[in-house]
């Protein structure tokens, strides 16, 4: 073997390496030197019926591989389409535990009876998953909650998956081509932090108050609020809502529903989300919206988060308006300043590529406009061209493309790039006045006192360059000879100019004075003021038409 396999992995190990050589991976395999594992199994050529019993087999190793696999069915990079289809699929179901197991979880967990803390207690869930499962229930004072149990044994279990998945994760991106490619340990990494903060219930209690909080503008979007005392790290106890999962409506229901405003609300609440808060629901896959009784949406299962630093969604705001309106080399450059380059990046091909996924986007039908998949096509494009994207890209990925899913459930002809265009302009506003926040403000300030306090040591620096090396400046000035005789021009011109107007206010003055010399039956000295007036307002005149004009044309055949 080429790993060393202690004994309460190899399974694993075995399971893995047949999962591969089934459907089509046995490259990886013979590289890991898993081969002795699985000796006399033959690789099987992969076809679209076999595709359809990926999900199956990976629901049959257990929870640690379908929370795995549903975090591959969005890195577009890493696998072929066929496997991305075959996996988001892929249903987070189980088989429940039995009640007696409940009992004693709840019991443990919250130190108290389930019959002394409740006021009825169903037996049956009413959804089980990989994780935990749900059962609805009713405190002492009538509030109808639903109660989430951690399933027993679950972070032992997953604890070894990652111990299994670590090693040859580590093997691999320093034995095989892939890994050194695709980098399987960062990503695997990444994955190990989202399943610990989703097996620690506290903090799915904590992220629904967060997006109650944020999303409290939005009045039809609801998120159920948890029971702090009835919650601790393995026990969920919250508001229970009453309604059906949208993606069990019935065609009679979505007639009667205001589906484009129900759609456009949502996705405006995750835009908000992803843009404005940087904290977001990565999850928002059609089991975990609800259509409540009174026509809302609820937002359930609100265990897996991200978020996302102030640059990076400032790219993702140019990004997101650069697909909607179809500006496919402006979405290539935004792309590369969001990643890094790998050596064997090809920049020209990826450039190329991106330009004509978003000219597609454009002149796609109004039904298949998926803005989510265009992100995720994004980052295929770059795992392709030796393009590092960062962690949050792959989240924001999978959130787009499960929420176009909800929104074309709720409306089908639904349009995200006209929305996202539509929401520019309210996205912008709350992310100014959320940058002047007092908190913000108090950042600048911050700021400002160390540039304060740095300025003496720059300046000394700038000093010390110019007395060694000396700085070298090129100006382009103006004449000072011409510069002074153009305000003398000008000075003269305004002096004739308050003198005729002078001439003529003395004239109009000597008007009302009788004398016995006139012209034409008026003064002559007010008369003969008027005519040198208008001599000098004549010669004025065609001084500026004429002679202003030859300097103007001496000037510029000057330089």
């Amino acid at each position: 073997m080429a790993i060393s396999l202690r004994p309460e992995h190899l399974k694993r190990y075995k399971d893995l390496a047949l999962l591969m050589m089934r459907y089509g991976r046995a490259d990886l395999v013979r590289s890991a030197g898993l081969e002795e594992a699985i000796e006399g199994t033959q690789e099987v050529q992969v076809s679209p019926a076999k595709m359809e019993e990926l999900a199956a087999d990976v629901e049959k190793m257990g929870p640690t591989f379908i929370k795995l696999a549903q975090l591959l069915s969005t890195r577009a990079d890493l696998l072929p389409q066929p496997y991305i289809d075959a996996l988001t699929r892929l249903q987070d179901k189980v088989e429940p535990f039995p009640f007696t197991e409940v009992e004693q979880i709840v019991a443990s967990e919250l130190g108290v009876r389930i019959s002394k803390a409740f006021s009825y207690f169903e037996s049956a869930p009413i959804a089980a998953a990989s994780l935990g499962q749900v059962h609805r229930a009713a405190l002492r004072d009538g509030r109808e909650v639903v109660v989430k149990v951690q399933r027993p044994g679950i972070r032992e279990e997953m604890s070894k998956d990652m111990d299994v998945l670590g090693d040859m994760s580590a093997f691999l991106d320093t034995h095989t081509e892939a890994g050194r490619k695709y980098e399987f340990s960062p990503l695997l990494e990444e994955f190990r932090k989202n399943l610990l903060r989703e097996l620690d219930y506290r903090l799915e209690a904590r992220n629904l108050v967060i997006f109650a909080n944020n999303l409290r503008e939005f009045d039809r979007i609801v998120v159920p609020q948890p029971v702090e005392d009835y919650t601790t790290s393995r026990v969920l106890t919250m508001d229970y809502i009453t309604g059906r999962k949208i993606t069990a409506l019935s065609p009679l229901a979505k007639i009667e529903l205001d589906g484009f405003q129900l759609a456009e609300h949502l996705f405006q609440a995750y835009l908000q989300q992803i843009l404005i808060d940087g904290f977001f629901h990565a999850d928002p896959h059609p089991g975990n919206v609800f259509l409540t009784d009174d026509r809302r949406i609820a937002l359930i299962d609100l265990g897996m988060v991200a978020r996302v630093a102030p640059r990076p969604q400032e790219n993702l705001i140019q990004l997101l308006l650069a697909i909607s309106e179809g500006k496919g080399d402006d979405a290539a450059d935004i792309t590369i300043k969001m990643g890094e380059g790998k050596p064997d990046f090809d920049e020209k091909t990826f450039r190329r590529h991106v330009a004509a996924l978003v000219l597609e986007n454009q002149n796609a039908q109004l039904e298949n406009l998926d803005s989510g998949r265009v992100v995720l096509r994004i980052q295929q494009i770059a795992g392709e061209c030796g393009f590092r994207l960062p962690p949050e890209f792959t989240m924001i990925a999978k959130t787009l493309l499960n929420l176009d899913q909800v929104v074309h459930t709720l409306d089908p002809k639904f349009d995200p790039n006209f929305a996202i265009r539509n929401y520019a302009d309210v996205i912008l506003q709350r992310r100014l006045k959320k940058s002047l926040s007092a908190g913000n403000l108090y950042g600048t300030v911050l700021e400002l006192k160390e540039f304060v306090d740095k300025l003496p040591a720059r300046v000394n620096q700038l000093v010390d360059t110019l007395t060694t090396n000396g700085i070298r400046i090129d100006a382009d000035v103006i004449d000072e000879h011409s510069l002074l005789a153009s305000l003398h021009k000008i000075a003269n011109r305004i002096t004739v100019g308050l003198l005729l107007a002078a001439l003529i206010v003395g004239a109009a003055l000597m008007m009302r004075v009788e004398s016995t010399f006139t012209i034409l039956g008026y003064p002559a000295i007010a008369m003969i003021f008027f005519l040198l007036a208008a001599v000098g307002a004549l010669v004025l005149v065609f001084n500026i038409l004429f002679t202003d004009e030859k300097d103007k044309g001496d000037t510029e055949q000057k330089p």
